[in-house]
Order: structure tokens, then C-alpha cells, then sequence
């Protein structure tokens, strides 16, 4: 269905299904949403124009293989959370398969804050700020204490163990062709450290900084309930505390915004039960496990999903990211950084690093200034991306000779790169890889370091890393 024919379709499904909508004014695709698509729709009703938010599956297209919940479920557990005072947006209609839409909702649009970037430094929420964490901790006891039979939802969500949802992530990981060293070593710390002992609850699965609105008064809605289950509760808290969703504020460990302290505290005091950091922890480093997991999935689609757009591989990068924050949970210590070359060599006119810094500038300086949205915001990762590709060229090929160097001394035998990272992958599946090795922890943190300065050198947790050698 081409763009002209999804607006006239939507327009007539607003029609037909919501009493007060005349006519579909506009629709515009927002810019995030890399696992499910999500617009802002502009409807004329009798009481005036009113925004509506739609979310839909990529494409319109339902993948058989994913496992619940469905978007119509992820409708009955917003409007279960809305019912338990959480904050949430109404939800108005969800879409049925003689809509001819695929998979979906339409819900009320909400003003307010949802980039979690904005709600670390935006001066207009300095006030609400620094109450966050602790209202955080409120929202998620109200979560977890879903009667999850009452709202019927035990019947239409997964029940999942901790061991079950590492042995998922580890196992799609294992499907992917690449070996990923420190995603293996952190795979084998978590079974090491498994929680067997918690209350089972409703489990958001995705509860951070970006995934929540926040306006002058505080959090006005909880987003994106696409990956729920029924599981450890804590799974939430130690997410909201990952590094990746702190948007560079790592001094301030929930969210970007606030202290532990603030947001056991807030969880607390609504839920009556007592929580253990450690257990928080546990889940902390497989948020970074899971994530490092997720960003290369996000490749792996590129490949073979219907929603090939820059944003998929640029995310793949970011699997480095997380992997650091594992180097800095488990193993913190000294790294040597690579040098590198120079990428201002040659005599080719023009050279290679001027081809593409002049893509990049036009990236940035002409398409970004000339456009918004969407195609605002995939102009700027394809910038981002681009610059990936020029510290790749300066530092990627001594950063791999001093890693082959590395696997060579640690498993004593010869091989190429790709041949040896498989090596020690499979040493550290298999258990015949201790994880207290000290030789194997200071290869695994100096090439994680060297890979996230290739990758994002401005990240927090390379700052962190580079800091604790």
C-alpha cells in the first residue's frame, strides 16, 4: 500500500471506528520507534482538530515469530496500567484486520517530554528533575501490583524466568555470525549469578529514560509496552539504571536524573516490600547483556526485515556501547588505547576521508537544516554513521592486529582474527574459559575500549573505562 493509499485508508478507519472523527487532516511518522512505528495524526472532530497518536507494527506487517504481546495486548495493559494509576494515555480504538492497517492502535496524544536526552538538560523540567527517580519507583510498584487475572492478561502475556530471558538473548545472539567475546563473558557471569528466588509479577520489560513522558508536573505517560511479560519485577528497576538509557549523566544512575536511593525509595513506599540492591544490580548488568544483544538484532534486521533504514545499522554500532558498560560492571581495570593513523595521507585527489567528510557536512549543514521529522533525524545517523566509518579507517586496523596479538598469547595457538575470536567465544560457552582468568579479563576490556572509541568515543561508559585504567 503506497503513502496516498494508507492516509485514505486511515482516514476512513477513523471514520468508521472513533464516533467523533469527521476526516484525517495529516499524519506524520515520528522519529522513533525502531521496533514499531509510531504517528502523530491530526483529526478534524466535532469539538475541532484534535491530535491522536497511532502505534503499528513495522510496515503494517505482523512477524509470526514474534512472541507476545501483540499490539492489541500492549492496548489492554496500557489501559490495565491506566486503571492502577499509572500514567497513560486513552486508548481509543485498536485496529482489527478488516481495517486493512496490520497490526495496531489509536490512542490520545499527550504533550510533554519523551526523549530521554531532553529529560536529563531540558532547563524547563529542572524542577520535576530531581523527583523523578523517586516517582519512578512509585510507577513501577503500581506495575508490578497488576492483578494480572482480574485484567486478564496472564492469558495473553509469556511467563518468563530470569534463566529463560538470558537463555533468549544469549541464544539469538548465538544465531547471529559474529563472535562477541565480552557478550559471551557476560552471558556466563549472569548464569553464575541467576536470582531464583522473587515474587513473580507483571514485568514491563522496557521501563527507562525515553520510554516515559514527562511534562512541568512530572511523568504524564508510560510508553512502548511492546516486550511485557510476567517475570522478576526488578528486571524493571535495574533497567531503568543501565547506563545506555542515562543519556551521558552516568554520575546519576536512574535515568540520568537520580540516585538509587530515591528510586528504592519511591518503590518502597508503594509496594510495602524491601529492595535488594544486589538483586537490582544483577539486572543492571543484563540490561547492558541484553542491549549489546537487542543493537545487533537491530543489524541483523537491516538485513533481512522490512524496515531497511539507516537508523537499524547505525544501532547495530551501539552494541559496543553496552559491551563497555559490562567491561565497567564486571571487570573495570587498565586499558591501552590504539593510536592509530593519520587519515589525512595520499596523494588521491580527492581522498577518501574528503569524500566522505563533505557527505557528512552536507548531511548535517544542508539536509538537516532543510528538513524536520523523520528525515531530520536520519539525516543526523547517517552523519553519525559516517563518522564511524572514518575513525574505523584511522584506528580499526591497529586495534585488530593488537587484538590477534592478544588471542594469539591468551590461547596459545595461531589462527586469523575472526578464526581466534570464534576460539575463545566457543572457550567461554563451553565453560573451559574461567571468567576469574586475568589475562582473558584484560583483553576482553582493552578490545571492548578500543572497539567503543571506533564506535562512539563520546559515550559515557568509554569516559568511565578509560578512567578506571
Amino acid at each position: 500500500m503506497g503513502l496516498a493509499g494508507f492516509e485514505e485508508r486511515l482516514g476512513a478507519v477513523l471514520i468508521e471506528r472513533i464516533d467523533r472523527c469527521l476526516s484525517l487532516r495529516s499524519v506524520e511518522r515520528l522519529s522513533g520507534g525502531a521496533s514499531q512505528e509510531t504517528y502523530r495524526l491530526v483529526v478534524e472532530t466535532a469539538r475541532g482538530d484534535e491530535p491522536m497518536a497511532m502505534r503499528r507494527a513495522p510496515g503494517g506487517t505482523v512477524d509470526p515469530e514474534k512472541p507476545p504481546p501483540t499490539l492489541a495486548t500492549e492496548a489492554l495493559l496500557m489501559e490495565s496500567a491506566k486503571a492502577a494509576g499509572v500514567p497513560e494515555p486513552e486508548v481509543y480504538y485498536v485496529l482489527q484486520p478488516e481495517d486493512g492497517l496490520g497490526e495496531g492502535f489509536i490512542m490520545q496524544w499527550l504533550d510533554g517530554v519523551a526523549l530521554g536526552a531532553r529529560i536529563v538538560r531540558a532547563p524547563e523540567l529542572d524542577e520535576v528533575r530531581p523527583h523523578l527517580a523517586y516517582e519512578c519507583g512509585r510507577i513501577l510498584a503500581r506495575i508490578h501490583g497488576i492483578d494480572l487475572d482480574a485484567t486478564g492478561l496472564r492469558t495473553r502475556l509469556e511467563a518468563i524466568t530470569p534463566l529463560q530471558l538470558m537463555h533468549r538473548s544469549w541464544d539469538r545472539y548465538k544465531l547471529f555470525p559474529t563472535p562477541q567475546p565480552m557478550i559471551d563473558y557476560a552471558a556466563r557471569w549472569l548464569s553464575e549469578n541467576m536470582p531464583y528466588d522473587f515474587d513473580e509479577g507483571l514485568v514491563h520489560n522496557d521501563f527507562r529514560n525515553g520510554n516515559f513522558m514527562v511534562n512541568d508536573k512530572g511523568i504524564n505517560a508510560v510508553l512502548d509496552w511492546e516486550v511485557a511479560h510476567i517475570g522478576d519485577p526488578m528486571r524493571d528497576l535495574g533497567w531503568i539504571c543501565t547506563n545506555s538509557w542515562r543519556f551521558g549523566r552516568s554520575d546519576l544512575p536512574v535515568g540520568g536524573f537520580g540516585e538509587y536511593q530515591d528510586l528504592f525509595r519511591g518503590y518502597e513506599e508503594a509496594s510495602g516490600k524491601t529492595v535488594d540492591p544486589d538483586h537490582v544490580r544483577f539486572w543492571e548488568v543484563f540490561g547492558s547483556f541484553w542491549w549489546a544483544v537487542g543493537c545487533l538484532g537491530m543489524a541483523e534486521h537491516y538485513r533481512t526485515g522490512p524496515d531497511q533504514t539507516v537508523e537499524r545499522p547505525a544501532i547495530g554500532r551501539r552494541s559496543s556501547e553496552c559491551q563497555v558498560d559490562c567491561v565497567n560492571l564486571l571487570i573495570p581495570g587498565p586499558v591501552r588505547l590504539i593510536a592509530g593513523d593519520e587519515l589525512e595521507t595520499g596523494t588521491g585527489m580527492p581522498r577518501i576521508d574528503e569524500l566522505l567528510v563533505s557527505v557528512r557536512d552536507y548531511l548535517r549543514e544542508d539536509v538537516m537544516t532543510a528538513t524536520q521529522g523523520r528525515t531530520n533525524f536520519l539525516a543526523r545517523v547517517a552523519g553519525n554513521s559516517l563518522d564511524i566509518v572514518l575513525r574505523e579507517i584511522a584506528l580499526g586496523e591497529a586495534a585488530q592486529a593488537a587484538e590477534q596479538d592478544r588471542l594469539v598469547a591468551l590461547l596459545g595457538e595461531n589462527g586469523n582474527l575472526d578464526a581466534l575470536r570464534w576460539t575463545l567465544v566457543e572457550a567461554l560457552r563451553d565453560g573451559s574459559m574461567a571468567l576469574d582468568n586475568l589475562d582473558l579479563q584484560a583483553h576482553l576490556r582493552t578490545s571492548v575500549v578500543n572497539q567503543i572509541a571506533i564506535d562512539q568515543p563520546k559515550y559515557s561508559g568509554f569516559k568511565t573505562a578509560v578512567d578506571n585504567g
